[in-house]
């Protein structure tokens, strides 16, 4: 009972005809109703015992009255709002500031240690973890827990672990503490402990509604109210009322809410997202922690998926590289330009001079090099030998990117001079001066020419099948002319260099315009050896992004792997998750914790992944492979990674943030 000003004020707690279904509509399941029509009020300050028997309805009336579930039908008031209009968030802050709930199996998570299990109901409401720890310890304290703080629930005993939900409930300041059969499962002496701590808080103002089948332990309230088969049949003082005017008066006075009220300037709704990140980040590093087997099993699917993708990518670029670096000798800018039948019939083309001069006044053209070349005799002393002999300008290496090995190459002047120097290919050097380290100055008779060796070519190697390059000797275009192929009127070939790779379609374009100008008609041939060169560098690279998707397909499976283990995680946390919502959690403080554990798995799974990556990469180099690591791909996989724990977490962690917390507080 409740004095005359506490009476005249109005309710602090309201139910109008409320009713409680189960089943029915959509849900496939027979309509069970659970509460018929339940009209009851409850003033600051009461001490409440709702009595009855299993199956009578008490547990489903004070989830409703705690905001854990909702009425079918009816009207439940606090504090004059009506609480079925909430959303699931304003339900949440509703839970957060003015409730506080202490189960009969205590409802302790069992991977925090006690101090972190009554700071929890602080974190939702953005208080600082400093002074959230000094509360709790002090609280802890007050209930003859403070060298117990650092225990996680299994070294604490029953009586232990049930003071700590009481001091959970206290934390954010406890108006109204809901206890659902505190001493259910406890021993008489630790069940006597718990009793008398509800007095104690009752008499300090804070409103009280113990839910019990044990009317002993019921009639230790001031106010009983029993239930039975989901009806209110009795409401009255009870055998402790006698006690309770002094704390009906102090909530008549303005309600001495809490033993322990919040801090002042808490901080409200408004929380630092980083804060929250930072908190949900232990608590996901925790949760990982638990089943160590599975999380490194699923681990090592990101693992392999990430380290895949490195590895993969590196050897393709590095084949890639290889090739075009290979390819770079046989030139990436060249064409090759040549005479030929038209198709309308006639004689063949010829290219003059004049058309190879106006060819080099291209702006895409960087070199024009007529080339003569045919296999001739030739000899030193009684060896002869039949030798491709190639004629061509000064600058012919540089158009074929091949460097010398000894020696140098003709220059533009002695080509003008008709100068009768050789440079020789690597394996026409060995074939005409075996066992001579150096045959500079040494002579070869070229036809009926003398010629001098110069230098030698670095080896090279035949492109495509044809004579190999190595095999020729090489002389000056104009002395080849002059010396050597006196009846030579026109190149046999010409090679065109355009000025970059990038240039070489629009110098074959304008070429070809040149010349119909020139001949009016298409009586040349250009062959773009560029061209093919670069598709075959393209094809390198599409093989290469096809390597790396194949590999993306492991990270994938290892996304899969990590979404299976997080609805894992969900069924196996439903009472941990019961409790948070319990404790004033917000849909989506759940979504953000489970949605950053699946991150933080697959964030160690992407840092494992490249450390991994780089060491099998370190191995194939070692082992003559070409690698090329690419710092983007690296950075790409490892994104790759933090994604697919975005993707692939969410609906675990969005499945966890809309379970109904009256299920999950009684999941296993």
């Amino acid at each position: 009972m409740v004095s005359g000003a506490s009476a005249a004020a109005p309710p602090l707690i309201a139910l109008t005809g409320v009713r409680k279904r189960y089943g029915g509509g959509s849900s496939g399941q027979p309509e069970t109703e659970v509460l018929h029509g339940i009209d009851l009020e409850i003033r600051a300050g009461e001490f409440v015992a709702i009595v009855g028997q299993s199956g009578s309805g008490k547990s489903t009336l004070m989830n409703l009255l705690g905001g854990l579930d909702r009425p079918s039908a009816g009207h439940y008031r606090f504090e004059g709002r009506d609480v079925a209009s909430l959303d699931p968030d304003a339900l949440a802050r509703l839970r957060r500031e003015a409730f506080g709930f202490v189960f009969q199996g205590y409802h302790l998570i069992a991977s925090e240690t006690a101090r972190e299990n009554v700071e929890l109901p602080a974190l939702y409401a953005g208080l600082p973890p400093p002074a959230r720890a000094d509360r709790a310890r002090a609280l802890l304290a007050r209930l003859g827990l403070a060298d117990k703080t650092e225990h996680r629930p299994h070294q604490l005993s029953g009586g232990q672990q049930q003071r700590v939900a009481i001091a959970r409930a206290l934390m954010n300041g406890g108006r109204v503490l809901l206890a659902d059969e505190p001493t259910g499962a406890l021993d008489s002496a630790s069940g006597a402990e718990v009793m008398a701590l509800l007095h104690q808080l009752a008499d300090e103002g804070h409103t009280i509604v113990l839910i019990t089948h044990d009317r002993g332990v019921a009639e230790q309230a001031h106010r009983v109210v029993e239930i039975r088969d989901g009806r209110i049949v009795a409401d009255g003082p009870g055998p402790g009322a006698a006690s309770s005017t002094s704390a009906a008066s102090a909530a008549a006075g303005g309600t001495q809410a809490a033993t322990a009220p919040m801090p002042p300037g808490s901080p409200g709704p408004a929380r630092a997202w980083h804060a929250d990140l930072g908190e949900a980040a232990r608590a996901a590093w925790r949760g990982m922690g638990r089943n160590r087997l599975r999380t490194g099993l699923t681990l090592l699917g990101i693992v392999i998926g990430v380290a895949s993708v490195i590895v993969m990518l590196a050897v393709g670029e590095g084949a890639r590289q290889r090739v075009v670096q290979q390819m770079g000798t046989l030139g990436t800018t060249i064409m090759y330009l040549g005479g030929s039948a038209p198709a309308e019939g006639g004689p063949p083309g010829r290219i003059t001079d004049e058309d190879l001069s106006a060819i080099a006044g291209l702006p895409d053209v960087a070199h024009v090099m007529p080339v003569i070349g045919d296999p001739i005799p030739v000899r030193r002393g009684r060896l002869e030998r039949q030798v491709y002999v190639f004629a061509a300008e000064w600058f012919m290496p540089r158009v074929h990117q091949w460097p010398l090995a000894q020696g140098r190459f003709y220059t533009e002047a002695e080509d003008r001079a008709l100068t009768p120097l050789v440079v020789l290919g690597h394996r026409a050097k060995a074939h005409f001066f075996p066992g001579d380290p150096d045959p500079r100055g040494r002579q070869l008779l070229i036809g009926d020419s003398p010629f001098e060796v110069i230098g030698t070519l670095a080896e090279r190697g035949a492109e495509s099948g044809a004579q190999s390059y190595d095999d020729m000797v090489f002389i000056p275009y104009r002395a080849g002319r002059a010396r050597v192929y006196r009846v030579q009127t026109q190149p046999d070939y010409t090679v065109v260099a355009a000025a970059s790779p990038r240039q070489v379609a629009p110098a074959e374009a304008a070429i070809r315009r040149l010349l119909l100008a020139r001949h009016g008609r298409a009586d040349f041939e250009i062959s773009n050896a560029a061209a093919r060169l670069q598709a075959e560098a393209q094809t390198r690279r599409s093989m290469t992004m096809m390597l790396g998707l194949i590999a993306a397909v492991s990270l994938v499976v290892g996304g899969i792997g990590v979404m299976n283990v997080m609805l894992m995680t969900v069924r196996e946390r439903l009472r941990e998750i019961g409790i948070r919502m319990a404790v004033g959690a917000r849909q989506r403080d759940v979504q953000r914790q489970f949605l950053t554990e699946a991150v933080l798995l697959t964030l160690a799974g992407g840092v494992a992944g490249v450390l991994a990556g780089g060491i099998t990469g370190a191995v194939l180099v070692a082992s003559g492979v070409p690698v090329v690591f690419s710092v983007r791909a690296m950075a790409g996989a490892f994104a790759c990674a933090l994604a697919t724990g975005l993707v692939f977490g969410w609906a675990p962690a969005r499945s966890a943030s809309r379970l109904d917390p009256v299920v999950a507080l009684a999941g296993d």
